[in-house]
């Protein structure tokens, strides 16, 4: 028997079509989705003729190349994009633009699908653009390359002086990317045109394996240059580092000695102004490193994508980038270490000559005390004294008070003995004059005692 009655099962229907329509659904759920298609691979045939920009750039300037990029679309009468979107993809005819928004640059990437001619880089990406357009697009432009496309299914690869021809004679790396299916060349060099190269023969790729190898040379190209970025801020920084390492450990020098002959204003000016130079080379460069080791993690992510093989005699893409782009991060990580270790240092200093002063001052502060405490019991001395001296005065100004008092009696006819009446009084008086005062000094030092315990 079930151990439940019938009216505590729920017996309301469930939806037999899945919905979800009750579900609350998080606000991003939606763009969480898109993010994982923002950046789809492009599917390029053979032959084709690439180019591909990086352009450093603010907000400001992102917006303007977005209307830059509506002037392209109304010159080719296209339909005009409303929106700036993270990846934007236009078809222009044989021309395929393609813009992507990154966290500090924008990349243009320009396909012109009719490439055939037997010099590969005398038709470009960017060769049927309209006149000085490309020249308009605000920012920096950090990489520019042009990548060539060639199909070796429908004629023989070039030999190497042939390809080197392509290069203006430049010193060749290359490799065989994807186990063999293709053949990629470049020289990491800008050519006469202001634009490196890349070229690709396609062997056995289809046109969406080809897509994403395109794509992987065009960020890795990117992310190397992005990367270096980096290394002329640390190269500039790290003389200064050194100078400003010998000050510190002059001043420390200076604060292991003698306090006493130090000049802690001096010193304390000499510090600050150091750690405030230290600090804005940390404000300046912390970014620039960050990234630096951001894009090295992407572009070594993308070599190990290729998959390559050697091409005999020639070192491939992975060994020529990882040879310098290694020790131009290593050194920027070390300049920011260093950095950081100098600021540390700097403020371990501060401490030392911070609990140096606090020590000076306290030894100030006792002396001033003692100070005090001997001018204190002075003053004590001094209170008694004239505490004695009011107390004649007083009696003094009394008894002759009493004895005019005496005179007026003795003249209204009472029959007294002036003298013997104001000896009987004299004393009395003078024990009256001392009570009365130090009674006034008790409950002044007592009122006094009960104001030091409170605070």
């Amino acid at each position: 028997m079930s151990a439940h009655s019938p009216e505590q099962i729920d017996s309301s229907p469930e939806p037999l079509d899945g919905s979800t329509e009750q579900l609350a659904m998080h606000p991003l759920r939606e763009s969480l989705y898109e993010e994982m298609h923002s950046r789809p691979f492009q599917v390029i045939p053979s032959p084709a003729r690439i180019s591909h920009l990086s352009v450093l750039c603010n907000e400001q300037q992102k917006l303007d190349q977005f209307r830059h990029l509506q002037r392209l679309c109304d010159h080719f009468g296209t339909p005009v994009p409303q929106e700036d979107v993270p990846c934007y993809q236009g078809q222009f005819g044989d021309l395929q633009v393609r813009r992507e928004k990154h966290l500090e640059f924008v990349s243009f990437t320009f396909i012109w699908l009719n490439g055939g001619s037997r010099d590969p880089f005398a038709e470009t990406g960017v060769t049927h653009l309209p006149a000085g357009w490309l020249d308009g697009i605000p920012g920096q432009v950090v990489a520019a390359f042009h990548v060539s496309v060639e199909d070796a299914r429908d004629k023989t690869e070039p030999s190497i002086p042939e390809v080197k021809s392509f290069f203006e004679t430049m010193r060749l790396v290359g490799s065989q990317p994807s186990q063999g299916c293709a053949q990629v060349w470049t020289s990491f060099n800008m050519h006469s045109d202001d634009f490196g190269r890349f070229l690709i023969y396609n062997r056995e790729m289809s046109d969406s394996q080809l897509g994403r190898l395109v794509q992987r040379l065009l960020e890795i190209e990117s992310y190397r240059l992005m990367t270096l970025l980096g290394l002329p801020l640390a190269r500039s920084i790290s003389p200064r580092l050194q100078q400003m390492d010998l000050q510190l450990a002059e001043l420390t020098e200076v604060l292991s000695g003698d306090i006493a002959e130090c000049d802690e204003r001096q010193l304390l000016a000499r510090l600050t102004k150091l750690a405030s130079q230290v600090e804005a080379y940390r404000a300046q460069s912390t970014f620039r490193f960050n990234a630096t080791n951001a894009y090295q993690d992407l572009v070594l992510s993308r070599l190990n994508d290729l998959r390559e093989d050697e091409v005999s005699g020639h070192l491939t893409l992975q060994e020529f980038i990882t040879r310098r782009l290694v020790p131009a991060v290593r050194t920027c990580q070390a300049v920011a270490d260093r950095l950081e270790d100098l600021s540390r240092r700097i403020d371990r200093v501060s401490d030392m000559l911070r609990t140096q002063v606090e020590l000076s001052i306290q030894g100030q502060n006792q002396e001033l005390l003692s100070s005090m405490d001997q001018r204190s019991k002075i003053q004590l001395m001094m209170q008694h004294t004239v505490e004695g001296l009011s107390v004649a005065a007083i009696s003094y100004y009394t008894i002759g008070l009493m004895k005019i008092f005496l005179g007026v009696l003795y003249d209204q006819g009472l029959e007294i003995d002036k003298s013997l009446a104001l000896g009987i009084s004299m004393p009395v008086i003078i024990l009256g004059v001392a009570l009365i005062t130090r009674r006034i000094h008790s409950k002044f030092s007592k009122l006094a005692d009960e104001s030091a315990k409170q605070e």
